[in-house]
């Protein structure tokens, strides 16, 4: 079988996937009820969570910047900001296809060296993207580990039940410990080889060029500003979920939620990011819905109206973002 084949075989699985998880989540909803919801929404904070989806697209790109920079000082924030557009709208359709399309453009923007080569490589860009991921994983934790310690009893339950959910059990220990091993013994053995050439020294330069981009953190200049980029896209993700809830103020079930609560749903819905379903969809309303039945005893179908709102406003804000990056690379950009 083919590789293309395969991603059409795995597309087409996770595409059932996700319509199992949409119906599953549906079949509960009294779409009477659904509708006076929606009447009662208070759609200028949805415009403003889209607003904000879109800040954090760029303050994003910012933060990334600062980590291409070390290898191509030349890399701009319009570079990385239609690189984290364009890597959104492509994920709608393809689930982590856009990482690599995310990749492919800022290199192929990257300034070129005095040996006629791209001053920034996949490799090192794949490793810039993997110390932001592991970060951002910290930071997650970090936080959920903070709000669970103050709200366990509300919180706590729920939590554990979900990500035995989605998985996260010894069973899964085991295989991501296995998985480690493996890639650990790959790396050793790649290194003793390295001087042979071949495949190994094309695995070894390929796996350096990562290693260099693991360490592109440490050449960092106003690291400081890294850390901040980080706090303001928390927040903003925060109030993205705040919004919403404010959005919804008017339906009771809605009325008595706080800060903490929308803080709480910010942490549970980045669970759904678990299941590689195309945009997230059927995971992500899946779990969030589930949270608010579970935690706040709301009728599922009621739980659906803000998952739809949340989820529903951020992919058309993904749409929205990656077709104007797309415009401005493919008419604007290009005649220069």
């Amino acid at each position: 079988m083919d590789k293309k084949t395969k991603n059409i075989l795995g597309y087409a699985f996770w595409t059932v996937v996700a319509g199992i998880l949409i119906w599953f989540c549906l079949r509960a909803v009294d779409w009477k009820q659904f509708g006076a919801a929606m009447q009662a929404c208070r759609w200028s904070f949805v415009v403003l969570s889209m607003l904000l989806g879109a800040v954090v697209f760029y303050v994003r790109g910012l933060r990334w910047k600062m980590l291409l920079e070390p290898f191509d000082p030349s890399t701009s924030a319009v570079t990385t900001f239609n690189a984290y557009n364009i890597c959104m709208a492509v994920n709608l359709v393809l689930p982590r296809a856009g990482e690599v399309v995310k990749l492919g453009y800022v290199v192929k923007h990257s300034a070129i060296g005095p040996d006629g080569k791209r001053l920034l490589t996949f490799d090192k860009a794949l490793g810039t993207l993997l110390i932001e991921r592991v970060w951002d994983a910290l930071v997650t934790l970090g936080m959920a580990a903070v709000l669970l310690l103050v709200k366990w009893a509300d919180f706590g339950p729920y939590l554990q039940e979900a990500l035995a959910g989605v998985g996260m059990g010894t069973g899964l220990w085991w295989t991501l410990g296995g998985l480690a091993g493996a890639g650990l013994a790959a790396i050793l053995l790649s290194w003793k080889l390295r001087e042979k050439g071949g495949v190994w020294g094309r695995i070894w330069g390929f796996l350096s060029g990562i290693g260099h981009g693991l360490l592109s953190f440490r050449q960092m200049r106003h690291a400081w500003l890294f850390f901040l980029y980080t706090a303001l896209i928390w927040v903003l993700y925060w109030i993205m979920s705040a919004s919403i809830v404010w959005a919804l103020q008017d339906i009771e079930a809605f009325a008595h939620l706080t800060l903490t609560d929308a803080f709480f749903l910010m942490i549970a819905g980045s669970i759904s990011s678990v299941v590689p379903v195309p945009g997230g969809f059927g995971a992500y309303h899946g779990v969030v819905a589930g949270a608010l039945h579970s935690i706040w005893k709301m009728p599922m179908g009621t739980g659906m109206v803000y998952a739809t709102l949340n989820h529903e406003s951020q992919v058309l804000t993904q749409a929205v973002c990656g077709l104007a990056s797309y415009i401005h690379e493919s008419f604007i950009r290009r005649s220069k």
